[in-house]
């Protein structure tokens, strides 16, 4: 099923995050085409690419820089796996936490770490952006209303 106002939605988001004062990192998005079986039609997909290994040797480079010793990884995706294994390996006193999307409980990194945490539903609705958010500008926009 397509969604274009995806991007749209996306965009915003990052523009509230970067407004808020957080320092948001983008990688690269792929085009591929796909094909619907339901509607018999090729349309072109973005598909988020170098994710997991930006995380992954952000990671590394805040630990080895000493600029931290605790990090909060925001996932449930174990392709960062061997990224905190090393980090235990070289770093055993710097700490890893998880804190899990919203019904992205992944026991496999529960099982790495001392300490993980999920993110309830509750708590996606609590701590979103006001409506409308008000820019640092002060120029207000409307949120989305499918965050």
């Amino acid at each position: 099923m397509r969604k274009p106002d995806v991007t749209v939605r996306h965009r915003t988001y990052i523009r509230f995050l970067e407004d808020s004062g957080v320092k948001v990192e983008l990688h690269r998005f792929k085009k591929s085409l796909t094909f619907c079986q339901k509607c018999n039609q090729t349309f072109n997909r973005r598909e988020e690419k170098e994710t997991d290994v930006a995380m992954s040797t952000r990671l590394l480079e805040l630990l080895f820089l000493d600029k931290c010793d605790t990090i909060v990884l925001v996932t449930g995706d174990t392709d960062i796996v061997p990224a905190v294994k090393t980090v235990q390996n070289i770093f055993p006193k710097k700490e890893i936490i998880f804190m899990m999307p919203y019904k992205r409980h992944n026991k496999e990194l529960a099982n790495l770490v001392s300490k993980h945490f999920d993110i309830s539903s509750n708590n996606y609705t609590k701590y979103q952006f006001a409506d409308p958010y008000i820019t640092k500008k002060g120029k207000s926009v409307i949120k989305p209303s499918t965050w």
